[in-house]
């Protein structure tokens, strides 16, 4: 098991940074997907790599401008993810936790890096949707 955390203070309010974060609809900004396909409004969705890989996402909470989690199921790993947002004047801050657990023992020394370099990259492709917004 894995666990990566990344808190980040955003230059821009909440309604906007929580309505990026939770659209399945609009996620053109996300530079690792190639689609999102709703399973169940609200409940389920599917995302797609660029490469066409599939992760499953189940929506365990949704508690709006505050709280977004879901569990994620896919061939290599399984796990949870919680986004804590947080009003801070006019910026927000996003608190982000990822727990994962490798399905494949090859992966369990690799998990925890790989984790890092996603987060890394979504919240630079979060920023760089900010700022176009702007």
């Amino acid at each position: 098991m894995a666990i990566a955390n990344v808190k980040v203070t955003l230059n821009e309010d909440i309604k906007t940074v929580w309505e990026i974060v939770t659209s399945l609809d609009n996620y053109a900004w996300r530079s690792d997907l190639s689609k999102i396909e709703v399973l169940e409004a609200g409940k389920k969705f599917i995302e797609y790599t660029k490469e066409g890989f599939a992760t499953t996402f189940t929506i365990t909470m949704f508690e709006s401008m505050k709280r977004y989690e879901f569990d994620m199921d896919n061939n290599n790993m399984c796990g949870h993810w919680t986004g804590l947002f947080s009003k801070i004047g006019n910026k927000t801050e996003i608190y982000f936790t990822e727990n994962i657990t490798p399905k494949k023992w090859i992966m369990k020394p690799f998990v925890g890096i790989y984790l890092k370099k996603q987060q890394a990259a979504y919240i630079s492709d979060l920023r760089k949707a900010l700022d176009q917004k702007q």
